[in-house]
């Protein structure tokens, strides 16, 4: 199983079904994707599978977790999913020292590749946790979210990319 995959079932484990809380600032939600980020998607119709596309495209990949320790990369995903993509990347700048813009460029590749993922992976939660705990809605969803943030790291530690490497080369013609 890949790494994304292995995080999707992490992640929309946390996110859970359908929800329309008035609390909620995303609105109507379901899988964790929210009418206020797709106001043209039908949210309650949404599959599962179509959450599983959008998550991909739309966070994993403009994320960059394909570039991180794929416990990291879960860290980084569930951030982008949970506090948006561009906070999700300067945490992650910030943890592997450098220039936190949110865009992920050479510089910031070349941070990740030099640096120590679970050194990054503490960082980026630790600041985490202290912006989410700030925020107001902490009181209506801040015992939910300390769950999810508690599990986290050791959701984290059981991550491998098990994606199958290409051995061989099929037979010619």
């Amino acid at each position: 199983m890949s790494a994304f995959d292995q995080a999707f079932e992490i992640v929309v484990g946390h996110e859970g079904g359908y929800s329309n809380n008035s609390a909620d600032p995303g609105g109507e939600t379901k899988f964790g994707i929210s009418k206020r980020s797709y106001p043209n998607l039908n949210i309650a119709t949404l599959t599962l599978d179509q959450a599983k596309a959008i998550y991909q495209t739309d966070f994993w990949n403009r994320a960059g977790c394909d570039l991180c320790d794929p416990g990291l990369a879960l860290v980084l995903f569930d951030a982008a999913v949970n506090n948006g993509v561009g906070q999700a990347v300067r945490w992650l700048q910030a943890a592997v020292g450098t220039n936190a813009d949110g865009a992920i460029g050479p510089a910031t590749k070349a941070a990740i590749a030099n640096a120590d993922p679970q050194e990054a992976l503490v960082a980026m939660h630790a600041a985490r946790i202290h912006f989410m705990a700030g925020l107001s809605t902490w009181s209506t969803f801040g015992r939910g979210w300390s769950r999810r943030l508690a599990h986290l790291p050791y959701q984290a530690a059981g991550m491998t990319d098990n994606t199958p490497a290409v051995t061989e080369q099929p037979p010619a013609g």
